[in-house]
């Protein structure tokens, strides 16, 4: 059974493209039909950079969200399309200036199939003018929000192979000890293979084990956030990614939004309709005014029964392991792990690692499935470097430093500048990230 999907124009090179080598000096001889690369090579003084027919290849705005920008655009080393991520206002202070190195070190530390990773970093002016960072990823075809409002059908198939990658990604980043805190599918990138990759890391922090230190409630959009956070919790676990990767998973199956309210006290009414009134015991990080909330309101039987609603691909097993992720109690929410043991993911699975994943090969006989088809992240993620960062100008020169070793570690490859003579460079430099107001409702403050 074929299993494409519907997305975005397929984004491809031309194959059509010359070298050609201009002087930093002078401005590039280009024709109606070309258009000069948002990235290029500096070599001693000169841009060295690709002439691409515009037609087929443009650089153009793929995204933005609260914390970037992203663009398709060719690196010019081999005609191949990519995305570049432009993280805006990094110094406006401490808190936004650790969050951008925070999520620099991610991308360059993850390395697994389900995770989007950094490429490259493009090569930064003086650290005195360095206000913005730029990063080279893999670019995919769509994301999971476009698929699942597109006419494109979902067949039972597409709906395990997505999952069973979420979880799979998911597993590798709490395995690491990140959390994501902004699993929605906007977030989730697909080639037109159905390959995922989680991507976003502008809201992921490490897991705090100390439940005395706060962690903020800015987090998760909202029709996706744990009811936990709903409910004022200052502290919170890995359980908050597991929510949304079931109200995701309600969505592929029924292609609706599975809460949806205006604000976040109407989005725990919309929980606690379908999922029943929680005990005291089943809220034990809710500050008390939600527990007066809770408790003020009229008691609501579970209606569990409403998922086999959802669809027809809504069978016991479906819903079964649905149950298992939107559990209000985050202390008795499945994990990623036990997850992906789940019978309903085995199709899923044998799927993804018979035709699709890079870590099984084919053989003479058949594939060669790989030992571990669910590795977890080898090494933890460090975050100790963020003790020293206490001031702007600290944050900028260990984020400095941090990109010209990446660089130099990056030996095999040519370095990546921003092209000066790019018809695209003035758009990319004014691309402006979400205002306020396109941002999802902040927390409800309980009194």
């Amino acid at each position: 059974m074929a299993m494409a999907v519907v997305g975005q124009r397929v984004e491809r090179a031309s194959s059509r493209h010359v070298m050609a080598f201009h002087n930093s000096s002078s401005s590039p001889s280009v024709t109606n039909n070309q258009h000069v690369g948002l990235l290029a090579i500096p070599v001693s003084g000169s841009i060295i950079s690709p002439v691409t027919y515009a037609s087929e290849t443009p650089d153009r705005p793929i995204g933005y969200g609260a914390f970037g920008v992203v663009w398709a655009v060719t690196d010019p080393r081999d005609g191949k399309r990519v995305a570049l991520k432009k993280m805006s206002n990094v110094f406006q202070n401490v808190v936004s200036a650790i969050r951008v190195y925070r999520e620099l070190r991610m991308l360059c530390h993850f390395r697994h199939e389900n995770v989007l990773s950094a490429q490259d970093i493009l090569q930064p002016g003086p650290m005195d003018f360095l206000h913005e960072i730029f990063v080279v990823t893999e670019l995919m075809q769509s994301d999971l929000h476009k698929i699942i409002v597109s006419p494109q059908p979902l067949t039972s198939d597409h709906v395990k192979v997505f999952l069973y990658q979420i979880l799979r990604g998911l597993k590798y980043l709490h395995a690491a000890r990140v959390l994501h805190r902004d699993i929605k599918p906007g977030n989730l990138l697909v080639n037109s293979n159905c390959c995922l990759k989680i991507c976003d890391f502008g809201l992921a922090r490490i897991m705090e084990p100390d439940e005395n230190i706060a962690m903020t409630q800015e987090v998760v959009t909202q029709y996706y956030r744990a009811p936990e956070i709903l409910m004022g919790a200052v502290h919170y676990t890995s359980a908050v990614d597991i929510w949304s990767v079931g109200c995701i998973f309600a969505e592929l199956l029924s292609r609706r939004i599975l809460f949806q309210a205006s604000a976040p006290v109407q989005q725990l009414d919309r929980i606690t309709e379908v999922l029943g009134t929680p005990s005291y015991e089943d809220m034990p990080t809710a500050c008390q005014g939600a527990r007066d909330y809770i408790r003020s309101r009229p008691h609501k039987p579970a209606a569990l029964n409403q998922f086999y609603t959802l669809s027809d691909q809504a069978t016991h097993e479906a819903v079964h392991l649905l149950c298992r992720m939107l559990v209000l109690n985050p202390n008795k929410r499945i994990t990623a792990a036990d997850a992906l043991t789940h019978p309903y993911l085995d199709e899923g699975r044998l799927r993804f690692h018979s035709c699709m994943c890079t870590c099984c090969t084919p053989g003479t006989q058949g594939r060669n499935f790989c030992g571990d088809l669910e590795p977890e992240c080898p090494v933890p993620f460090d975050f100790n470097f963020e003790k020293s960062l206490t001031t702007v100008n600290r944050v900028k020169e260990k984020l400095f430093k941090f990109i010209q070793d990446h660089q130099q570690r990056s030996t095999n490859k040519l370095p990546l500048c921003l092209n000066p003579h790019a018809a695209a460079l003035a758009k990319i430099q004014s691309a402006r990230v979400a205002s306020g107001a396109e941002l999802p409702p902040s927390p409800h403050q309980w009194t």
